[in-house]
């Protein structure tokens, strides 16, 4: 194998100096928890309720970001407690979502306000039915209209074969890179289950990957097949030894300092490479999405489709593979009795009609 170099040596030297620094432990948030009833500590304690009832890890996560957000936002206002919260209080920070930029000039999406809002919304309604507020500010509030979803374009085979060639696989972390792509291609994989599948979950002698609370917090098995085991294993073998440490989960896939690999770094970083290789915005989802078009397009059933991607119901399954219109074109060419103009045995047009 080729000596570590580029990116692992990059992160070895991070690694070297997050140590001497004594880790990367979270800073405190500085929010006012000076009595239980202040909004930051009434946020906690809903924190509590919801992994008490066993809501998934990705929605608790959420809801914790949207209700610090609001917080932070609440708190420069002096504003601590729920009851100081109104509607027009809460229709100005409405306001305040829509006007937001980010860094690079766009605005938040319409999905990720009406998730910041709909968080509060929650919250609120916590605190009323536990008699912890009288009235709820929150209960009438008009969240932003539902965007149209939007199809995803499928990859082509040549666009995939760009993605998953893309990392340098003469540095022990391209290894690592590739592996991840190829699994996200084979297997449909949403990219919160990468980053939650462990060691154990991936068995390399029967070709199968637990995909561990999926949406609902449901498990599935789906096949991986021979390319991305060669991969994950080859991964396994020669790249995860260097990246583990004492103190390493049992995650599959590492980071150079030998953590799980958060959520959102996938998703920013699949976004970055499909960018450079094919000179237009990608997501994970989108390897996702052509995952499951490529196997309908080469005659899969679309229950076998639904299995993989994890989907309850059958109609979410055909929003993601409605896309295959090349195929449902090339049916309907060879079998509708009209599909050609010399079928009917009339290639002349028709005559206009007599005018009165």
């Amino acid at each position: 194998m080729n000596p570590p170099q580029k990116g692992y040596a990059r992160a070895r030297r991070m690694r070297r100096w997050a140590d001497r620094k004594g880790g990367n432990d979270a800073t405190p948030d500085g929010f006012d928890r000076s009595n239980a009833f202040t909004l930051a500590s009434l946020v906690d304690a809903w924190f509590r309720r919801l992994e008490e009832r066993a809501y998934s890890l990705r929605t608790v996560e959420a809801r914790k970001w949207a209700l610090r957000t609001f917080l932070r936002w609440a708190e420069e206002r002096d504003l601590r407690r729920p009851q100081e919260i109104t509607r027009p209080i809460l229709e100005s920070y409405q306001r305040g979502l829509f006007q937001y930029r980010k860094e690079n000039g766009q605005p938040l999406s319409v999905t990720t306000q009406r998730g910041y809002l709909g968080a509060i919304q929650n919250f609120f309604a916590w605190l009323c039915r536990d008699n912890l507020l009288t009235a709820n500010p929150a209960a009438d509030l008009e969240l932003p209209r539902k965007p149209n979803k939007i199809l995803p374009h499928a990859l082509s085979l040549e666009d995939v074969r760009l993605i998953l060639t893309a990392p340098d696989i003469a540095d022990p972390l391209g290894i690592r890179d590739r592996a991840i792509l190829e699994l996200f291609y084979a297997t449909g994989i949403r990219r919160a289950e990468c980053a939650r599948i462990d060691v154990d979950d991936l068995d390399l002698q029967r070709g199968l990957l637990t995909v561990r609370k999926g949406k609902g917090n449901k498990d599935r098995v789906v096949p991986v097949g021979e390319r991305a085991l060669h991969w994950a294993r080859l991964y396994l073998e020669q790249t995860r030894p260097l990246l583990q440490t004492p103190h390493s989960e049992r995650a599959l896939f590492l980071s150079g300092y030998g953590e799980r690999l958060a959520i959102g770094y996938l998703g920013n970083w699949v976004r970055k490479v499909m960018a450079a290789a094919l000179g237009r915005p990608g997501s994970c989802h989108q390897l996702r999405h052509s995952c499951a078009t490529h196997m309908l397009e080469n005659g899969a059933d679309i229950r076998y489709i639904q299995q993989m991607l994890g989907h309850a119901r059958l109609d979410t399954t055909q929003i993601y593979t409605d896309v295959a219109i090349v195929q449902l074109r090339e049916v309907h060419a060879r079998t509708h009795p009209h599909a050609r103009l010399q079928a009917s045995g009339d290639s002349r047009p028709a005559p206009p009609a007599a005018s009165h």
